[in-house]
């Protein structure tokens, strides 16, 4: 039988005739079922998709009863066994995956997006077009409307919609095929339909540009693109992506139309060369996947693993990240590898406007967790082996708390966790003996020795003259693809019957060597060793130097550290790729790589030859110069061709530091820590370089080398975000040593953490009066640093003329030398500062300039509060679909970042809207469950939470409900007193809130004056008024209805007339009395 859930519930019998199965509950019942077809669907879930919120008195019964009714429908064609199964707390349909039409249609447009990346656009279309012509209709059409709502339950609804997403996106894929073959007429009428349907998709827009374009109608291409980008910047405040800006850019350049970007749905390593001979296994892994959550690729190195993994993952309809752990050096840091994979960020850009002291340091896997909670990801963990307790530990809690996450690991030993599913890679299949020569290219370990022994020497193949030697070899190397691929480059320089001899000679001399390893790692170590043999002199130093790069090495960096002149590495790394000792990478052409077997072996020999310590140090000095030269470069225009190159380098700059800690040499470790600092800043990686930082300070006595005294203080400042017991002491030094520091900053970028740590506003300590003394710093990125540090110390003082005038002159000084951040940070202060009078396009425009500018360094958390600021612009003046769209952006960032504080700020702005809608009940739960979800224990949390209680103290003061409005605005002021987690200088970014709320409280108790009193002292916090405030609006009218203007305005003004001190004096006095 088939299924199909893609439109009505329909069963098909073999000869194709329909089969009815009942009502509309029954045919619900079997879509339930079907999604999951094959594995178990617990109760609790076919009641929430049958009957929602409002189950039937005796639901099980119920249940039973529709399963009762499904089983005689389906029991006269079944063979006489019931397709529905009874389980433990569920039920199981026993359908194959490949019978329902939802399955088939996913693994079809799997297949198609795979051809379309490999470059068969033919094949591909041909596949798409087999896929979405199973739809029928809209997705799971028998359960919509099944309980009042969109379908009565949340889970139906979102395998509703990640269906018709793929269906858009795999409609998106044919339309790029068809592109690929032949744009024409009917293509660019169906385009138009799309763009129309969904105007803020960018892909159809873009494919819409070039079919104009490839059609010669370069006016309407220029149109289409002009109304795209107005919609983009009006609703979503960004600019087009690159892939529609070089549709544009081709057209007034009067280019072919470019080829669109790779999709970037799935981050996988290039394959240079064919996949071959696993056809069995590949079904057998992607089949694996679709049931079980963690499959691991087991085999000794060498079998193939790596490969297959890449293989099956890019057959998956969902994202995949790829993360390398062979590069990984300590087990500690394999979250922050997942997360770098991910292109998570450890930290917000963004600073808060005073700290008072370091955050705590970001749990990489928590924010894992958060960042995947609800994404469909294939996370492919390669070479978990050597650090397999921490994959295994991360792997079990990511599963646990992701449900839509699953992990594909390879590894030489299993990961050992509760649900891992093993699948054993096994040899390629051999042909047995007295097989003819003619039928040994069948067998896939014989196709493989062929492939690339015709790569190395053109016309080779298995004859009647050949067939003996390459049999011969192919099991003499049981099979092993990698020891495979090794003999066939030997090819290049033997005829393949010498080289099967020599292979006889090379497993002789290992049978007298050790009988304590695994069998085919010997085999393979025999290959190996065979291929060092070949070399010469030259080829073998280099051979063995390059194991010290953790991730490749170009030509010039192997000149550089291996001791040879560019030239001479060229001519070497040509050779040691002609006998696969190493390759160019995938991803990256002119970056030579050592498979994981070759390079342990190579170190081995450089361990031999007793040059370890020397090209480590080599390794580390070059690297340390290019992170001196790049540190200034990340000050200007060439900011992000900085961090891109950086990025490519990241691993064996890593490696270097840890080698200089390692190895002593204190006063080389700090030079290049002190130069990676504004890197780990920009790029979101404080955490790791707080661990760096931790470790050398332990070595380093409380007085800096000579000379150094900036570089000490910036690593004691990188190691403020990691707890250590040596850490307050070394805060004592380092505040000292600001104190002594003058003349040009060999790293400016002291001054941003100065600024971080500067104290109590108002208080003028070491680090302040040091910013202070580089304000007259003749370079414009350091004056424009200290006028930003000191723009946010007047904010945070309630001078906010002063505060925005600074800004914009670190604005103008970041503009002279086109620094990003810097401009970022500035235009989102000044941004809420303009809301703040109510200057709503200033504040829209330079809310979009950021969003531009923090989308090119990947901030996405700072996006997020960028929009989640110019959201609350947007309510206060009145428009509220513009506010909802950026809290939903907000939010779908913020999870993509991993930031569960800043989901629970944009899920307050989206509440906010539902208030100002007239839905309190609407609010009251959003803000309930944000707070619920949102963490404790830091600053931005904490900041989060305690306005997350203003709002729900406010929601409680509309319903009149008094007790609820204390309970919540007391926890405000606790958290605002001495000993709460905003106390002191924290207190001051949601003070002025804090006291304007408790007017409303007031109210409730008919205290009118009180609360224009309170009013007046959150405006003296502050430093002004926020023009439109809904609230403060809400309750001035009240309030002045209450007790009349007069007296409203007398005690207004005597509140607004409060020195600062004295306001602070009224802010301490409620915390001492509602916050103990």
């Amino acid at each position: 039988m088939r299924f199909g859930i893609l439109g009505p519930v329909d069963v098909r019998l073999a000869d194709g005739s329909p089969l009815a199965v009942g009502g509309p509950r029954v045919r619900a019942l079997l879509a339930l079922l079907l999604l999951d077809a094959g594995r178990p669907v617990g109760t609790d879930r076919l009641l929430d998709g049958l009957y929602g919120a409002e189950p039937p008195a005796a639901a099980a019964n119920a249940l039973q009863s529709q399963v009762s009714r499904l089983r005689r429908a389906l029991r006269p064609v079944s063979g006489g066994r019931e397709l529905v199964e009874r389980l433990p707390g569920g039920y199981r349909i026993a359908v194959a995956p490949e019978d329902v039409d939802a399955h088939r249609f996913e693994r079809l447009a799997a297949r198609g997006r795979h051809a379309l990346a490999s470059g068969d656009p033919r094949r591909a279309a041909a596949l798409l077009r087999e896929a979405l012509a199973l739809w029928r209709g809209p997705a799971l059409a028998d359960l919509a409307g099944m309980a009042g709502t969109a379908s009565g339950a949340p889970h139906v609804d979102a395998h509703a919609a990640r269906l018709a997403e793929l269906r858009l996106a795999t409609v998106e894929d044919r339309v790029e095929a068809d592109l690929a073959l032949e744009p024409h007429g009917a293509l660019v009428a169906e385009l138009r339909e799309l763009v129309a349907a969904h105007p803020l998709r960018e892909r159809p827009a873009a494919q819409l540009v070039r079919a104009l374009h490839a059609r010669g109608r370069r006016a309407e291409a220029l149109a289409v693109y002009r109304e795209a980008r107005r919609r983009l910047v009006d609703e979503l405040g960004i600019e087009p992506s690159a892939e529609l800006a070089a549709a544009q850019l081709a057209v007034l350049r009067a280019e072919p139309a470019p080829a669109p970007p790779a999709p970037r749905r799935s981050v996988l390593p290039a394959q240079l060369t064919s996949f071959v001979g696993r056809d069995t296994e590949l079904e057998r892994v992607v089949a694996l996947l679709e049931t079980a959550r963690l499959v691991t690729l087991t085999g000794p190195g060498g079998s193939g693993k790596t490969r297959l993994a890449v293989e099956a993952a890019a057959r998956r309809p969902v994202d995949v990240c790829f993360v390398e752990l062979g590069r990984v050096e300590s087990p500690d840091v394999v979250p922050q590898a997942v997360a770098a994979a991910l292109g998570l960020r450890d930290a917000a850009l963004l600073p808060p406007l005073v700290t008072g002291g370091p955050p705590p340091p970001a749990d990489a896997a928590e924010r894992l967790a958060a960042a995947l909670a609800e994404r469909r990801l294939l996370l492919v963990l390669d070479n978990c082996e050597h650090v397999v307790v921490a994959a295994a530990r991360l792997a079990g809690r990511l599963l646990g708390t992701c449900p839509a996450l699953r992990v594909l690991a390879t590894s030489r030993e299993p990961l050992g966790i509760t649900g891992e599913t093993l699948c054993p890679v096994p040899p390629l299949a051999l042909p047995p003996p007295g097989v003819p020569a003619a039928e040994a290219p069948r067998f896939p370990a014989v196709r493989l020795f062929a492939e690339r022994a015709a790569a190395v020497r053109p016309g080779f193949t298995v004859n009647g003259g050949s067939a003996e030697a390459v049999l011969h070899i192919c099991r003499a190397l049981d099979g092993l693809p990698l020891a495979i691929e090794l003999a066939a480059a030997r090819l290049r320089s033997l005829p393949v019957g010498e080289v099967a001899a020599r292979l006889d000679d090379r497993f002789q001399l290992l049978s007298r060597g050790s009988r304590t390893a695994e069998p085919r790692h010997r085999t393979l170590r025999a290959v190996v060793e065979w291929s060092w043999d070949l070399l010469d002199d030259a080829e073998r130093r280099l051979a063995r130097r390059l194991t010290v790069f953790a991730g490749g090495a170009t030509v010039e960096q192997a000149a550089r550290v291996c001791g040879v002149s560019e030239a001479e590495a060229v001519d070497l790394l040509t050779g040691l790729a002609d006998k696969s000792l190493v390759e160019a990478a995938g991803d990256d052409p002119q970056r030579f790589r050592m498979l994981a077997t070759v390079r342990a072996f190579c170190a081995e020999r450089l361990a031999d030859a007793g040059e370890v310590e020397r090209t480590r140090r080599a390794h580390a000095l070059y690297h340390r110069g290019r992170v001196l030269a790049a540190a200034p470069r990340l000050r200007g225009s060439g900011q992000l061709e900085w961090l891109r190159r950086l990025d490519a380098e990241h691993d064996d700059i890593l490696a270097a530091l840890r080698w200089a800690v390692r190895a002593g040499e204190r006063e080389f470790a700090l030079e290049m820590l002190a130069a990676l600092t504004s890197y780990w800043w920009l790029r979101g990686r404080r955490v790791e370089g707080a661990a760096v930082a931790r470790d050398l300070l332990k070595d380093l006595a409380a007085e800096p080398p000579a000379g150094l005294e900036e570089e000490y203080a910036l690593c004691a400042l990188v190691a403020a975000t990691a707890p250590s017991d040596l850490l307050p002491d070394r805060a004592v030094d380092e505040e000292r040593l600001a104190g002594g520091l003058s003349g040009p900053l060999r790293h400016p970028f002291l001054l941003v953490l100065w600024g971080r740590f500067a104290g109590v506003p108002g208080e003028r300590g070491p680090r302040m009066i040091a910013l202070e003394r580089f304000a007259t710093d003749r370079d414009p990125w350091v004056q424009a640093l200290v006028r930003t540090g000191l723009a946010y110390r007047r904010l945070a003082e309630g001078r906010v003329a002063e505060s925005e005038r600074e800004f914009a002159a670190g604005l103008e000084g970041f503009r002279s030398v086109g620094e990003r951040w810097g401009m970022a940070i500035a235009l989102s202060e000044l941004g809420t500062l303009a809301a703040w009078r109510g200057d709503w396009a200033a504040a829209s425009a330079m809310a979009a300039e950021a969003l531009e500018l923090f989308g090119a360094l990947d901030a996405a958390e700072d996006m997020a509060d960028v929009l989640c600021q110019r959201a609350a612009g947007r309510l206060r003046a009145g428009d509220l679909a513009g506010a909802r769209s950026d809290g939903e952006r907000a939010a779908e960032l913020a999870r993509r970042a991993g930031s569960p504080e800043q989901l629970a700020l944009a899920h307050l702005g989206l509440g906010e809207v539902a208030r100002q809608h007239g839905d309190l009940a609407g609010a009251r739960l959003r803000f309930e469950t944000a707070l619920r979800d949102c963490p404790t224990g830091w600053f931005s949390a904490e900041d989060a939470r305690t306005r997350l209680h203003i709002a729900l103290g406010r929601i409680a003061e509309l319903e009149g409900d008094a007790a609820r409005a204390r309970d919540h605005h007391g926890a405000v002021l606790a958290a605002l007193a001495p000993t709460g987690p905003l106390a002191g200088p924290n207190a001051l970014l949601v003070a002025p809130t804090a006291v304007e709320a408790l007017a409303g409280v007031a109210l409730l108790r008919g205290d009118g004056r009180q609360a224009a009193r309170l009013l007046g002292t959150g405006r003296v916090l502050r430093g002004c008024a926020v023009a439109a405030d809904p609230d403060v609006g809400r309750v001035t009218a009240a309030a002045r209805a209450l007790v009349g203007d007069t007296a409203f305005e007398h005690a207004h003004r005597t509140a607004a007339e409060l020195t600062r001190e004295q306001a602070l004096a009224v802010l301490a006095e409620l915390t001492a009395r509602h916050g103990a």
